[in-house]
């Protein structure tokens, strides 16, 4: 940015009228200055000094002008620096009625009547579409300050000013300028009673590599509510009290204004109002800022004008430093590391040095040192040499490193043997141990068998193992035929029976899962595969415009350079890699987040199938045969309402109970033990018909068994 940059821009917009007083306000030749002249009133006598004619400098007089010209003028190349990283801000100030929501918003009527805000809109999209190295991200905001309350217009709901809403880009007609606070006086019939402020957030970074530069700007568009003369609008009421906060915020901004133009100023008072608190980072600093300063061309309306164009030439006034705002994901830290390398460097010769020790390396170790430093290992290890000879840090590193290759190629070894002699079974292989149990290789226990004879089988298995080794156990069959199978071997009968259904969905949200991995190793390969011939065709170019350079370069009668059609083909082929790119890498994500949910949908069906198992499988093996009858489909007791501990425990509960009752009251009296046996059984016969009773009613409700809930047991339900 060069010096005459260093400042704020302003611009004047005059009001298209039939009445324009042409014999006060003049334009200079250059559209640039504005002249005002008012006639000195006879009626004040001959001695008159007060002042009759001004003259105003300015960057550009807008008059008569289309909306595009005027947004070329003004707004196309503070919007083209936001997209390189330079904040932004242009702000539209004047009398009520001048124009200003004109210049920033436009109107609705016709397309080409679109004021700034929605032509930024247009650039910043369009720049991002025809972008191709950078990812865009914009964002926006659009706030507005009524009677010193912010409100979000962004918003749906209507905010009271203490709300904390959230804001959220929106695309019906309850949100954004129709959220606007208007109201009707004399010089206005739809007059904007509050200020407005729409930035634009934009973030760029570069997709195709991580270490390249993020840039981060925003610009923010300014309608300030228009400064009135009680005495002209007639205001009243609610409109008097916002003119009145109106005309008081526009104060405390011409106040810092006048702060800012002022070099010896050390304080800026923006705290004043929350108009200036928000414009604290608008005004001055690092930020390009343009003034639309409207005015209306009536003679009733000069003195306004004047105000308005003493305010644009104080703006003028204020210097600004525009910087880029950008940062750098790696680059910038590995560079600090870099340099902190060679600091440490240098102080470990000194330090050597000091000491008189022997000149010592810190590079990284050759191919020759560190075969030295493996073939020292394998002696050591051997026995053959009882030290290995280390200097430095480096040296330390590759000799446990080469000690962790010995253990693992060893581990390998004792792996290959096992694998030699044992089959090793996953312990959470259910198919597999079933298939050695049905062989009779293993029992139940998933302990080794050997034949009544003596012989070994022909395979051996090492059960239950989940590591790399395994043991071989030996021992033969307790052969008890009352014993529930084995868990691997009924599950493999649950999923052919009560699971089915879930297995099948199991299986195939698994299938589905396997084909977008696979889908997705493919896509990244391709993505690989397009970035490293990127990287080829930028070297192949960098080449080609050094040699253009040092053979000079051609120039057509336009002036523009004329490049190879090699080195043209080349662009194109790049552009077409870049846009394939993003298609993958798009494609990418999306297979990321589909992995991810089908990972979730497998694991709950898997978790699912075996909860459902070792319910069926309690249910099937676990429960006494007389409660088994009652968990028939026919009977009172649906399965999974009654927990199995509470079945599986009873007898030994009575019978606890019946033993801590002996050794309690029987020894007091033991002709009484006929008694209580009796007592007893009476009780516990009275005690099942009533549950059972209560079963059969409670059969009769389904609602109040549905209320349990599977796999839950039902509070009212007692068993004893």
């Amino acid at each position: 940015m060069d010096a005459a940059e260093k400042r704020v821009h302003a611009f004047v917009r005059v009001k298209p009228t039939a009445d324009f007083a042409q014999d006060i306000i003049k334009f200079g030749p250059d559209k640039k200055s504005i002249d005002i002249y008012i006639k000195k009133d006879a009626r004040k006598g001959v001695v008159n000094n007060r002042q009759t004619d001004w003259s105003f400098r300015l960057d550009g007089v807008l008059h008569n002008i289309s909306q595009e010209l005027a947004y070329e003028m003004v707004a196309q190349k503070l919007v083209a620096d936001a997209l390189i990283g330079y904040n932004g801000t242009i702000m539209c100030y004047g009398q009520t009625g001048a124009g200003k929501t004109y210049t920033m918003t436009g109107a609705t009527a016709e397309y080409k009547h679109r004021g700034i805000i929605p032509r930024a809109i247009q650039q910043v999209f369009k720049a991002a579409a025809h972008s191709v190295d950078p990812f865009f991200t914009v964002r926006i905001s659009y706030l507005e300050i009524y009677n010193e309350t912010l409100c979000d217009l962004l918003s749906t709901t209507t905010s009271n000013g203490t709300s904390d809403t959230q804001m959220a880009v929106v695309d019906c007609p309850q949100g954004g300028e129709t959220n606007r606070v208007i109201a009707e006086h004399a010089l206005n019939r739809n007059s904007s009673r509050s200020h407005c402020i729409f930035t634009i957030y934009i973030e760029s970074r570069f997709r195709v590599f991580s270490n390249i530069k993020c840039i981060n700007s925003k610009i923010n568009l300014i309608d300030l509510a228009g400064s009135e003369r009680l005495s002209k609008t007639g205001s009243e009421g609610q409109v008097l009290k916002e003119a009145t906060y109106i005309n008081k915020s526009l104060s405390f901004l011409e106040q810092i204004v006048v702060a800012l133009a002022d070099p010896k100023r050390e304080h800026i008072p923006f705290r004043q109002s929350k108009l200036t608190h928000v414009l604290k980072d608008s005004l001055g600093g690092n930020c390009n800022t343009v003034l639309v300063a409207n005015i209306c061309g009536e003679a009733v309306h000069v003195e306004e004008t004047l105000s308005s164009l003493r305010f644009a030439t104080r703006m003028k006034w204020i210097t600004t430093e525009p910087v880029i705002s950008e940062t750098y994901d790696r680059e910038g830290t590995v560079k600090a590391l870099e340099k902190e390398i060679i600091l440490l460097k240098q102080e470990l010769a000194m330090r050597d040095s000091l000491v008189n020790r022997a000149p010592v390396t810190y590079d990284p170790l050759t191919d020759i040192q560190i075969a030295e430093i493996k073939s020292q290992v394998h002696k050591y290890l051997k026995g053959a040499i009882d030290e290995i000879d280390i200097v430095n840090v480096r040296q330390v590193q590759e000799v446990f490193k080469q000690f962790k290759l010995v253990v693992s190629q060893q581990e390998r070894e004792v792996e290959a043997t096992l694998r030699s002699k044992y089959a090793l079974i996953d312990k959470k292989d259910f198919a597999a141990l079933a298939a050695v149990q049905k062989a009779g290789v293993v029992d139940v226990d998933g302990h080794f068998m050997r034949e009544e004879r003596g012989q070994d089988f022909g395979t051996r298995t090492a059960p239950f193992s989940s590591g790399r080794g395994g043991k071989k156990k030996s021992r033969k069959s307790n052969g008890r035929p009352s014993s529930p199978p084995a868990k691997p071997v009924a599950f493999e009968q649950f999923k052919e029976e009560g699971g089915s259904e879930i297995n099948q969905i199991f299986k195939e949200n698994k299938s589905i899962l396997l084909a977008r991995k696979k889908r997705s190793r493919t896509v990244a390969q391709r993505i690989n595969f397009i970035k490293r011939e990127m990287e080829g065709i930028k070297k192949a170019l960098e080449a080609q415009k050094q040699e253009r350079w040092q053979q000079g370069e051609y120039v057509d009668e336009k002036g523009q350079i004329r490049i190879a059609e090699q080195e043209f083909l080349l662009i194109m082929k790049l552009k077409d890699l870049k846009e394939e790119y993003r298609s993958g890498y798009a494609e990418l994500q999306d297979l990321k987040a589909e992995i991810q949910y089908c990972q979730h949908l497998v694991d709950q069906c898997w978790n699912k199938l075996i909860s459902e198992f070792e319910i069926w499988y309690r249910e099937s093996f676990l429960i006494p045969k007389d409660v088994q009858e009652a968990l028939k489909p026919s009977g009172s007791i649906r399965p999974g309402m009654i927990p199995i501990n509470r079945i599986t425990c009873l007898e030994e509960d009575e019978q606890e109970r019946f033993e801590r009752m002996q050794e309690t009251t029987l020894p007091a009296c033991p002709a009484s033990v006929s008694f209580y046996k009796a007592k007893m059984k009476t009780d516990q016969k009275h005690a099942y018909a009533r549950t059972m009773s209560s079963l059969e009613q409670t059969r009769k409700k389904p609602g109040l068994i549905a209320a349990a809930g599977k796999n839950k047991p039902l509070s009212f339900l007692r068993v004893t």
